[in-house]
């Protein structure tokens, strides 16, 4: 098979029979095998109902149903799971992302060698106030913590080799992170097409502010597992050595200080009445507990088989 096409959806009813027919058209037009992948992540409009009919007359469509909404990542995982496809291709069902890019994307991966191609919506027809400006100043924050020069990391419409999608894990809100997390796993060759937006046709935007906070504490939680996931002690040991530096300067500063008055006779404080002797301290305490806390990461890291610490790509003469 060709195609696997994943559309995750959230009451995206009115928009699924349109969607329906223009990616059909696209993929009988080129001549492709495929499979179309909906997921629907727990709507309460005639979704499901929708979807249950195309496959009923249609053996390439597949569908998944969630009991509630998790949410896009979840959805995607699901997607990618069930994906059988040479290529990967994900797109929202809202009508916005065009399945006339369907072709351009697959040929980037099949005749250009790319791990995924990740869209590029240079022309928006969102409102620039509320959800424009929150774009730029989020993928500005993600390119320079991936190292991507990506311009759109939030577009739906991507395109994969399969194996890409079944060695990344996609959970939480990571699915704006999806090329970084493909990074993450080795697949260095990342591609960007501009790609067309269209104006929402029907329904209404399920963007909101709370998802620009969710996105900039998810990249700087996956900043922290792609840095220290596997070496704890690097972060908490420098750390602990910080704070035990800061609080031994504070020690020889109090103790520099009462000896030189004794020393002079010059009236003095009790040692405890100082603030110095409060950060001293506690600075110590924090110390011991970031390096109590790395200890435990590595042994917990050495100890739990699960975790995968290295991928073999090929192996000869085992």
């Amino acid at each position: 098979m060709q195609i696997s096409l994943v559309i995750p959806l959230l009451n995206e009813a009115a928009s699924l029979p349109e969607l329906y027919r223009w990616v059909t058209e696209v993929m009988q037009r080129k001549g492709y095998t495929y499979e179309i992948i909906f997921v629907d992540d727990g709507s309460t409009d005639d979704s499901w109902r929708i979807i249950s009919g195309l496959a009923e007359k249609d053996k390439h469509i597949k569908g998944i149903k969630f009991r509630r909404n998790y949410g896009k990542s979840q959805a995607l995982n699901a997607g990618f799971r069930m994906a059988n496809g040479d290529v990967v291709i994900t797109m929202d069902a809202d009508l916005q992302d065009s399945p006339e890019e369907i072709p351009d994307l697959y040929e980037m991966i099949i005749n250009d060698n790319y791990d995924l191609v990740s869209g590029w919506k240079k022309v928006r027809y969102d409102s620039k106030l509320k959800k424009n400006l929150p774009s730029k100043l989020f993928n500005w924050a993600a390119r320079k913590v991936s190292g991507l020069s990506l311009h759109d990391f939030n577009c739906g419409l991507k395109a994969y080799k399969n194996q890409v999608v079944k060695d990344i894990d996609v959970y939480g809100e990571m699915h704006r992170y999806i090329p970084f997390l493909a990074k993450n796993e080795g697949y260095t060759h990342i591609g960007e097409k501009i790609v067309k937006h269209q104006a929402r046709k029907y329904g209404e935007t399920k963007f909101g502010s709370d998802r620009f906070i969710k996105g900039v504490l998810d990249l700087i939680t996956l900043w922290f597992l792609t840095r220290f996931s596997k070496r704890p002690m690097h972060l908490f040991g420098a750390l602990g050595i910080l704070m035990f530096l800061i609080g031994g300067l504070a020690t020889l500063f109090i103790l520099g200080v009462k000896a030189y008055k004794l020393y002079y006779n010059i009236p003095t404080h009790l040692v405890t009445d100082r603030p110095w002797f409060y950060i001293a301290l506690a600075a110590m305490i924090l110390g011991s507990q970031f390096f109590l806390a790395g200890f435990l990461g590595e042994m917990l890291l050495k100890n739990n088989d699960k975790i995968k610490r290295y991928k073999i790509e090929q192996a000869l003469n085992m």
